[in-house]
């Protein structure tokens, strides 16, 4: 983590939950935590938190609406702005919806579709354009998925869910491909975590 101190990372929904517990830690270790979700008064509480207790890092608190696009771009200006850029993106926020394919509603498809999928897609091309500009060679983007990813569970009301994060596992590979195709060291990795159901 050495080579890590004082860098840029960016954190998806680092309100609560796996997002924070990741921001935290990053900033214990040294870096700049830009931590963004929409309800900030739960990341500007837990910068207070690492503030106090003397973490070597800063964790910055950031309101942002992912299913926002202009919200985004805004964003990573302001980190540009007032930080140069991103050196590490993770890709943590995600949602579901119990929406069955049978008999769901089209607007939760569209808030998972937009927040699962192209929140992260947008974020990642950002964060590595971010990189790119600026020459850095060494960076890191990665995904938060779920083991929904990978396999098929019997419950209809996470079957829309499982549909974007096989697409999360599609888009990683993907990734993994035009960075290696574009001869830059910059990472892509997935990280599993449970999906709703538990499993």
């Amino acid at each position: 983590m050495d080579r890590w101190t004082g860098r840029v990372a960016l954190v998806t929904g680092a309100s609560v939950g796996i997002g924070a517990a990741i921001a935290k830690e990053l900033v214990r270790f040294g870096m700049k935590v830009v931590g963004c979700a929409r309800d900030v008064d739960k990341i500007k509480n837990l910068a207070a938190e690492c503030q106090s207790a003397s973490y070597a890092g800063v964790l910055i608190p950031f309101k942002c609406d992912l299913t926002n696009v202009e919200e985004i771009q805004s964003m990573f200006s302001a980190i540009k702005e007032e930080h140069n850029g991103v050196d590490v993106c993770i890709n943590n926020a995600g949602l579901a919806h119990p929406e069955p394919l049978l008999s769901g509603k089209t607007s939760g498809w569209k808030n998972m579709l937009d927040v699962n999928i192209l929140a992260l897609s947008i974020c990642t091309r950002e964060a590595y354009q971010s990189m790119k500009e600026r020459n850095i060679d060494d960076g890191h983007i990665i995904n938060l998925n779920s083991m929904c990813g990978h396999r098929i569970i019997p419950n209809a009301d996470i079957h829309f869910y499982t549909g974007t994060k096989y697409a999360v596992t599609a888009l990683t590979e993907g990734l993994r491909q035009e960075l290696r195709e574009a001869k830059t060291h910059i990472r892509a990795t997935v990280r599993l975590r449970c999906c709703p159901c538990g499993f």
